[in-house]
């Protein structure tokens, strides 16, 4: 682990494992999905919704990051999965497949989850521009 800026970040193979995880969890919740025999269209239109977290970076830095590792933790997704073992309620194995599939793909890119320092600041790493003209 290293420091990116004022933060501490995973580099090297541990980053690359992490991302292939993302990997992994993206493909294989998205074929869950596919097994559960909820519309595709569905899927498309809900990929996005975790990102609507990003909402919570208007009330500041803290704010926005907790709001955001709520909706990108892969907590909540499975406790909905672990809500379908229950009641078998295919619509709750697709929203907690479509949210897992999300979070897999964000991770995959290199969107890990915030520290309140910054929106760019995360666990695998600063995201966006370079500073100092790198």
């Amino acid at each position: 682990m290293t420091a990116v800026g004022s933060v501490a970040a995973v580099r090297g193979a541990p980053r690359q494992i992490l991302r292939l995880e993302g990997a992994a969890l993206f493909l294989l919740a998205t074929i869950g999905f596919g097994l559960t025999g909820l519309s595709w269209w569905l899927f498309v239109v809900l990929f996005l919704a975790p990102d609507l977290g990003l909402i919570g970076y208007l009330a500041g830095p803290q704010k926005g990051a907790i709001l955001y590792n709520a909706l990108h933790s892969t907590i909540a997704p499975a406790l909905l999965a672990g809500c379908w073992f229950l009641v078998r309620e295919p619509l709750l194995a697709g929203l907690a497949a479509i949210w897992a599939a999300h979070i897999g793909f964000d991770r995959t890119l290199g969107y890990g989850l915030k520290y309140a320092s910054a929106f760019g600041d995360t666990h695998l790493g600063r995201i966006g521009r370079r500073q100092g003209g790198a």
